[in-house]
């Protein structure tokens, strides 16, 4: 699926780019009774849904990555590389994959860097409160370390679970053995994650956070998200943690929290798009594409109509308290005038 996904971008992006760096009468292709021009290929090409996804990326990453990209670092990018090349089963297969879908190692790090530019962008735009950091502890567990043994079929996984759990088992050995989890099984199976890690499926996350310590899961059913297969696993705890009552010491680990959710909430993400193309005057230069962004730009003037109507409530809200103030004000200075006036 990503693979298809990765050429798609490929090919799109390089149909814009022979657009702009060719002669819009050069020919492409001659023949009895007709040509074909750059012109006429890009007319045709452009009415493709997924041509258009593609150009509006471009614009939505260009622009990010011109106000954002120095927050990016090397690390940043070197981290989010070397995940993918884990998900695809090492580097020389990644590398291939990159190949066949019309990348290079360099290229794919700089398209990297785009998209955590893009990241970056819109945690600059993000006001996380209290209720979103209190969010966040409901559904935060600490880290644990386990034990996993990873294999490929609920077959091979029963039986498994069945080795595991005799008396003498050692849980360990049979990962080394037993495990198709590149990451672990050498080192017994043993791993480290919380909530937020993505080390390991969520399903998996959710399963051993219910187990005391020492105690061996049933099997779990995961879905890979690269590859779109399902995945079998069985988890033994070997320190599992409560997190207690102190928001505070977990502060970092909230955050983040609180910061995927907004990156995964699709309004708040149109909305922030729509306003740095705004502030970037992004402006479509072919009329048969200038609405290519509008979903983006009505999204951001949505969010300012919703933010202004509040600002007006609230500055309302504010004069009706001070109105309300100044007439207790006036009718206990007329009070009083009066009592004074019936003393005399």
């Amino acid at each position: 699926m990503k693979k298809k996904l990765l050429l798609v971008a490929v090919s799109a992006m390089s149909l814009f780019a022979l657009v702009a760096c060719g002669n819009s009468s050069e020919e492409i292709a001659t023949m009895k009774g007709g040509k074909i021009t750059v012109q006429d290929f890009y007319d045709q090409a452009k009415t493709s849904s997924e041509n258009q996804n593609a150009l509006r990326q471009m614009i939505v990453l260009k622009v990010f990555t011109e106000k954002y990209g120095d927050d990016v670092t090397e690390d940043m990018i070197d981290e989010q590389f070397n995940n993918m090349a884990e998900q695809y089963g090492g580097n020389d297969s990644f590398e291939s994959t990159l190949t066949a879908s019309g990348y290079t190692v360099k290229s794919y790090r700089a398209e990297l860097k785009q998209q955590l530019a893009l990241r970056e962008g819109l945690k600059a735009n993000m006001d996380i409160t209290d209720e979103d950091m209190k969010t966040a502890w409901d559904s935060f567990h600490p880290e644990v370390e386990a034990q996993i043994i990873k294999v490929a079929s609920e077959d091979d996984a029963k039986d498994v679970l069945e080795e595991v759990k005799k008396d003498d088992a050692d849980f360990g050995e049979i990962a080394k053995e037993k495990s198709t989890d590149a990451a672990t099984k050498e080192d017994g199976g043993t791993i480290k994650f919380d909530s937020t890690s993505s080390a390991v499926p969520n399903e998996v996350k959710t399963a051993a956070f219910d187990l005391k310590d020492g105690e061996i899961s049933e099997v779990i059913s995961a879905t890979n998200t690269s590859t779109y297969t399902t995945e079998y696993y069985i988890v033994k705890m070997v320190k599992n943690q409560d997190k207690g009552n102190d928001m505070d010491k977990y502060k970092d680990d909230l955050t983040e929290i609180a910061q995927n959710t907004l990156l995964n909430d699709q309004t708040f993400v149109a909305a922030t798009i729509g306003q740095e193309l705004q502030a970037a005057n992004v402006k479509m230069k072919d009329s048969d594409l200038a609405d290519l962004l509008s979903d983006y730009i009505t999204a951001a003037e949505t969010e300012d109509s919703t933010a202004d109507s509040s600002a007006t409530d609230a500055t309302d809200s504010s004069a009706a308290d001070s109105s309300a103030t100044d007439a207790t004000d006036d009718s206990t200075a007329t009070s009083e005038s009066a009592t004074d006036s019936s003393a005399e």
